[in-house]
Parts: C-alpha cells; structure tokens; sequence
C-alpha cells in the first residue's frame, strides 16, 4: 500500500497516462488498416470486469473484440456451466465479438526439476500462468479437444486457441493443430495454422503486477504505439486487472481512442479469413 501511495505522489509515469496518440490519427489512410483489441481472462468470475471493458471501449469506437474465454478459470469452475454466462456470450458473438478458447485451467502447478529459463517464464514473466508452455502433445490434444466440444455445446463458435501468457510449447501446438483450431497468436506474431503461415504483429499489452512493472508499462506502450503506427495490423491486448489502476486504465482508454478513430476494429478470427482471402487473389 506504501508503495502505491508513492507511485501517486511521486507521479513516476507523469504525462504517460495522458497520452492521447495523435500519431495515428495522422496516419489514419482511406482504406483504415485493422486492429484488434482482445480481453483476456474471460470467465464468470470476470465478468463484470469484461463487461466494463466492452462498454467503454465501445464508446470510444472499438465496437468488436476477441474475447479470450477460460473452459475453467483457476479450476474455480466450468465456465460453459453458468447459463447465464454462455447466454451473454451467446449474444456477444451475435453482435461480432468472437470467442477464443484461452488455455483452459489458466493456470500450471509448479515442479522442482525446472531450468532457470522455465522459472523465469513461468513464475516472473508469468505468475504461474503458462499452462500450455510445456505440456506434452496427449495432455493439451485432451484438454483443447475438451474445450472446444465445452463451447460447441454451449452453442459458441470458437475458431482459434490463445495459450495463457502466450505461452505455447512446440508439442501443445501440434496438439492445437490436429484439434482443428485456425490459428493461434503469440506475443510477436498471429499464425494461421492451416497453411503455418506467420504475420509479425507484436501486441501491446500491461503487467500491473507491482509499481515499477507499471510506470514499464506506460513508457514501454507509448513508445511502441509510435513504432508501430504504420504496421499492418495493430493488436492490444487488455486484461481485467487493468482496470484497477487508473492511470493505466486511462492510458488504455486514450490508445483505444485514437485507434478507435484511425483504424478498422476486428476479430483474429476475421482478419484471418482476409488474409486467407488477399493471398488467393494473389495466387
């Protein structure tokens, strides 16, 4: 709590929570390029959070979104359970929002025979999140598989798979391929998985995990919003926890925006089919 009131007091990102990104507006073409805006986390216990999210990005032009659902969140639950849920989901999907199965636990039990380089990916860069990271080929296959046939029941279309953390290991992912998902995404780059295709696009995305991984944040997406005002496709990445932090939600707000103003918002699931569509035109 000391800290938090430092951060305020000393104002350690000022400025960085106002910016408001005029940089795309001037790049803004006739033809608006796309971006994609996905929330992360989604799950009944997220909810009310999801839905905050929606509504404000919605009264700042960023009407459609991925939504990144989890089968089981924390093992708190079957998401596809919650009728109530499912049913808001349901009409998400109607409205042009899409449904991406993230994981499904969302979570990975810790083990004593991990490398310095799994323990950093796994417990610092990600809190214990990175459930898809080294799992073997029969144990993802099952739990993608099992997912998928959850949403499909529940009357969702879901067409991709987004690991937790991004994390995806080489066997999970062929576990994903032979489950039939359409793609995939990572922190740098969206696969499409029927032709391995891979499109550089790197995510801007928060960690508000303590105060200096913030004020990181901050700077850090500022001036990657800049490097990347050009780029083919624009993605952010959002996640509940994001919103109990005012200057990095308002950062957030102000970036959607401007992106809301100077680019086309879509799906991963769509800007796929398009380039699906561009590449038979040129072949």
């Amino acid at each position: 709590m000391l800290v938090e009131v430092a951060e305020e007091r000393t104002g350690i990102v000022t400025g960085a929570e106002t910016t408001s990104f005029p940089i795309f507006a001037a790049a803004a073409e006739k033809e608006k390029r796309p971006v994609v805006v996905s929330i992360h986390d989604v799950a009944p216990s997220t909810r009310e959070a999801s839905q905050r999210i929606l509504a404000e990005l919605g009264r700042r032009g960023i009407d459609i979104c991925s939504l990144l659902v989890v089968p089981d969140y924390h093992e708190t639950g079957a998401s596809m359970s919650d009728r109530d849920f499912v049913q808001w989901l349901r009409d998400l999907e109607a409205a042009g929002h899409e449904v991406v199965i993230h994981g499904y636990f969302h979570s990975r039990p810790r083990r004593g025979d991990e490398t310095l380089r799994t323990r950093l990916l796994t417990r610092c860069y990600t809190r214990d999140e990175g459930e898809f990271y080294d799992l073997n080929y029969q144990e993802a296959f099952q739990r993608v598989t099992r997912a998928r046939d959850e949403f499909i029941a529940a009357g969702l279309r879901p067409r991709g798979f987004i690991a937790p953390a991004w994390l995806l290991g080489k066997e999970a992912e062929r576990a994903i391929v032979d489950a039939e998902m359409e793609y995939t995404t990572r922190l740098t780059k969206v696969r499409d998985l029927r032709s391995g295709e891979d499109f550089a696009a790197q995510s801007l995305v928060y960690s508000v995990r303590s105060p200096w991984r913030r004020a990181v944040s901050l700077s850090w997406n500022a001036t990657l919003a800049r490097l990347l005002v050009t780029a083919p496709l624009i993605r952010v990445a959002i996640h509940p926890s994001d919103l109990a932090y005012a200057r990095l939600w308002s950062h957030i707000l102000n970036l959607a925006h401007s992106l809301g103003a100077a680019r086309t918002a879509t799906t991963y699931r769509d800007w796929i089919a398009e380039q699906r569509v561009e590449q038979s035109f040129d072949s």
